[in-house]
């Protein structure tokens, strides 16, 4: 007796040293990962001409904020962003799930290919896109224009979103879509009405993925968007800190400004995050 609540006793003191250690590498983790955003919001709250230093504001102030909304073209940049991911996210949600979906229930000559090609297509850097994607947006006309810089997004996003739809429309049973053709549904109504309800978490991983996709990306807005009403926040920000002027408090302002409609849409789709990363993974 005496030797089992010893053994019960030492398993109790390794157990709240495992939980001390554990919570003392999520802290420190946690105060890593939040220490850049914090540093770059206090940039933006110091004094013009002290953006550099490496002493915490004394004297905050919101005048950076003032200046980049009203003596700069960020709410056209937004504007433009708004639109840009906004359709990305709704024509990339449509046409992965709807990809996904059809390879996931039905068998058709050349599905392995397809698939595999959309893999492939992840593969290659952007470095190497750019001059092909560059020519062909300048045939179609497409150059500085929206619509252009929303199918170069969606050539990113939509493969890998495919794939992620469609392990989650493996792990959905087949028994629903017999339900819906045995009440008269054509498959396109099986799939809107019955499957996509109850793919709620992929479609907020994909929804996600897509929006950040076309929010944060950089070298193909830099490239193809030349006019400075065209331009989306990424892009637009370049013109704060380039090789002939720098402005550190302007891009720290709109750094601060640019997260928070991330930040929006990841706590309006956390809750359906984990569910849909890790429901394809088992069949």
């Amino acid at each position: 007796m005496t030797v089992a609540k010893n053994n019960a006793a030492q398993g109790r003191k390794r157990s709240l040293g495992a939980s001390a250690a554990l919570h003392a590498g999520l802290i420190t983790a946690s105060v890593i990962s939040a220490f850049p955003v914090l540093w770059i919001f206090l940039t933006s709250l110091k004094p013009a001409g002290h953006e550099t230093s490496s002493k915490f504001v004394d004297h905050p102030s919101f005048a950076a904020y003032g200046d980049l909304l009203s003596h700069t073209e960020f709410l056209t940049w937004f504007g433009n962003s708004v639109l840009v991911a906004g359709c990305t996210t709704v024509v990339g949600c449509f046409l992965a799930a709807t990809t996904g979906y059809a390879v996931s229930r039905f068998r058709f000559p050349g599905m392995r290919p397809v698939m595999w090609t959309l893999l492939i297509t992840q593969m290659f850097p952007v470095a190497i896109l750019i001059v092909p994607l560059y020519q062909l947006l300048a045939k179609l006309q497409l150059l500085n224009q929206p619509t252009g810089l929303i199918l170069t997004y969606l050539t990113i996003a939509v493969p890998f979103s495919a794939w992620t739809m469609k392990g989650y429309f493996d792990t959905i049973p087949t028994e629903i879509d017999e339900a819906g053709r045995i009440d008269g549904l054509n498959p396109f109504g099986t799939f809107w009405r019955l499957i996509l309800p109850l793919a709620r978490p992929g479609l907020a991983v994909t929804a996600f993925y897509s929006f950040i996709t076309a929010w944060g990306e950089v070298a193909y807005a830099t490239q193809f968007m030349t006019g400075t009403d065209k331009m989306t926040l990424s892009a637009g920000m370049q013109t704060f800190v380039n090789q002939y002027s720098e402005n550190w408090s302007m891009m720290s302002t709109a750094s601060v400004l640019i997260a928070i409609p991330a930040a929006i849409v990841f706590l309006l789709v956390q809750r359906h995050l984990v569910a849909g990363q890790t429901a394809g993974s088992v069949k």
